[in-house]
């Protein structure tokens, strides 16, 4: 029987199975934590939607309403449904802000100012929290995994994944930086805009993709939640031996 022949073990089949459960629990997390196709259409739309009408007729205050109103309208249907509303939520205060701009310097180019320098700002925090020691998508899957902080001290091989997720996250976002900036001077409001709308989900999908590759390969979480709770019904189970044993002392 040649090795090709042979039978897969229990064992192989156990640690198949308990990476593909690692996969599916890092594909859940990720999706949660960046909000799947329904948070990209969140974060495109609004965009997509001033930079159209602004192509059609040129004019600043309609398609500033036509944006603000398409994301409280998202908000609402999340209302609605009773989803979680943090990424409408961040769109519509994206929205704001840019429309605000927008209005104060009458460019309707600075509608897509705040957003970008927003980019800007967290590809930084991506890149000095991980020369820091403390990679930012650690600090923001973390939660969603429940081991919380546990991996700084306790899990090395996962801390190692997150670093790199986030350098990865980091030089991504600036390499998008780096390509709208010198347009934000160069390029005409409409020309802006649909390159900015164009580069919205691409480099976020590339970034995703690449942290799901690093946490796949990672140790798993340490449920520090489990941890927690079973030290909570050990110490239960230790008062209720104590209360019993102190009960029958007083019977005799």
């Amino acid at each position: 029987m040649t090795s090709l022949d042979k039978p897969t073990s229990d064992t192989d089949r156990t640690t198949d199975q308990q990476e593909a459960d690692a996969r599916a629990v890092t594909e859940a997390a990720l999706f949660e934590a960046f909000g799947g196709v329904r948070g990209m259409v969140e974060t495109v739309l609004p965009g997509l939607l001033f930079v159209t009408i602004f192509t059609i007729d040129k004019n600043l205050t309609n398609s500033a309403i036509a944006a603000v109103a398409v994301s409280l309208a998202l908000v609402a249907v999340r209302l609605i449904r009773k989803d979680t509303v943090k990424h409408a939520f961040s769109g519509v205060f994206g929205v704001a802000f840019g429309v605000v701009f927008a209005k104060m310097t009458g460019n309707a180019k600075d509608f897509y100012l705040p957003g970008m320098l927003y980019t800007l700002g967290l590809a930084l925090a991506y890149l000095v929290s991980t020369v820091a020691g403390l990679p930012l998508i650690g600090l923001i899957l973390g939660p969603v995994f429940k081991e919380n902080l546990s991996w700084r001290t306790r899990n090395p091989g996962r801390k190692k994944a997150y670093a790199k997720a986030s350098y990865a996250w980091g030089l991504i976002l600036l390499a998008k930086c780096a390509i709208l900036f010198p347009l934000y001077w160069w390029a005409d409001t409409t020309q802006f805009g649909w390159v900015l709308v164009a580069l919205k989900i691409p480099p976020f999908l590339l970034a995703v993709y690449l942290t799901w590759v690093f946490l796949a390969k990672a140790p798993p979480p340490i449920d520090v939640f489990a941890e927690m709770e079973a030290e909570e019904q050990a110490e239960k189970a230790r008062k209720e031996a104590a209360a019993a044993e102190a009960a029958r002392g007083q019977e005799f």
